[in-house]
């Protein structure tokens, strides 16, 4: 017989701690014996938690599959609340750490190109002056692998574009993302009076694959103006690669406006925007953190300083 949900909710209590660190390491590895390791107990130890854990709640949490094992429904929906409550229990260190000692500690901040130059940088530069003890860890990548590391508990917050659908996840919008067709100083089309579009088609155009946001949001805006495609003889989704692309060929690459305009004017950098308005942006990136999640309060200051320098930048 099932039972009820507040009869699960006293066997709940009754759970070990390390039973619920077990199950989490089981979704996540999906091998008991890996799990067990994580956690640092032998196989059999694990095997007795897991049988423990099924006798008190009455339910089958595994099952076997070959020579391994697989989590029931039931299974992973506890496994996904033991998840989320290492995470918690992992922020509260943090918070506690930085209550009892009065110093900053170490904020993990995610974010798409764009906004970690224009905006993650610049703050973080400005805190570092304030608070000499402030450190972070800064991860660059896709919105896909930043919400990834969101739901794992491996970031605080990010800036990035959520997809549709999301039930762990909150986002709040920050700003939209205008792009500029960048060039090398000293490109040929740089001479012309007037730029025309045929005129940006007769070089490459360097972007990502048709999977990625931008190279989707290129294509379409170029549609709409009744433009052909521009030739993708190499594509990537590397600033570096596409930065070194530009000083070493004639080729055009879509950058975010912000980005652009943080070394414009600098006669150093080897880069120029051309003075062509395509009406090229692409969707509004936002400041994503996990749903209920309290940030610790040096990332609550830096949240509060990027929301601050994207309403200046406005």
């Amino acid at each position: 017989m099932i039972s009820t949900p507040s009869a699960l909710a006293n066997q709940l209590r009754r759970l070990k701690p390390i039973q619920l660190r077990l199950l989490a390491e089981l979704e996540a590895t999906g091998g008991l014996g890996l799990a067990a390791t994580r956690i640092g107990i032998a196989q059999p130890a694990a095997s007795r938690l897991l049988a423990e854990m099924e006798h008190l709640l009455g339910l089958p949490l595994h099952e076997k599959q070959g020579r391994g094992l697989q989590l029931t429904p039931a299974g992973r929906a506890l496994a996904r609340r033991a998840a989320r409550i290492q995470i918690e229990m992992s922020d509260a260190a943090r918070d506690l750490a930085e209550a009892a000692t009065g110093r900053a500690g170490v904020v993990r901040v995610g974010s798409v190109t764009g906004p970690a130059l224009s905006l993650v940088m610049p703050v973080l530069i400005a805190l570092q002056q304030s608070l000499p003890e402030f450190r972070a860890e800064v991860t660059v990548a896709t919105s896909v692998t930043l919400c990834d590391l969101l739901r794992e508990g491996r970031l605080d917050f990010a800036l990035a574009r959520l997809g549709p659908g999301e039930t762990q996840l909150a986002a709040s919008v920050i700003a939209a993302e205008p792009l500029s067709l960048v060039v090398r100083r000293g490109h040929p089309i740089l001479v012309r009076p007037q730029i025309l579009a045929e005129d940006l088609l007769r070089y490459d155009w360097v972007m990502g694959d048709d999977e990625t946001l931008l190279t989707q949001t290129v294509i379409a805006r170029l549609s709409e103006l009744g433009m052909a495609l521009p030739r993708r003889r190499i594509s990537t989704s590397s600033f570096l690669f596409t930065l070194a692309l530009l000083n070493q060929t004639d080729a055009i690459a879509p950058l975010a406006t912000p980005v652009v305009d943080s070394f414009a004017g600098n006669p150093s950098v080897p880069f120029v925007s051309l003075p062509v308005d395509l009406g090229l942006a692409v969707a509004p990136f936002s400041l994503v953190t996990r749903m209920g999640a309290q940030p610790t309060p040096t990332a609550q200051r830096l949240i509060d300083g990027i929301q601050a320098a994207a309403t200046a930048q406005g």
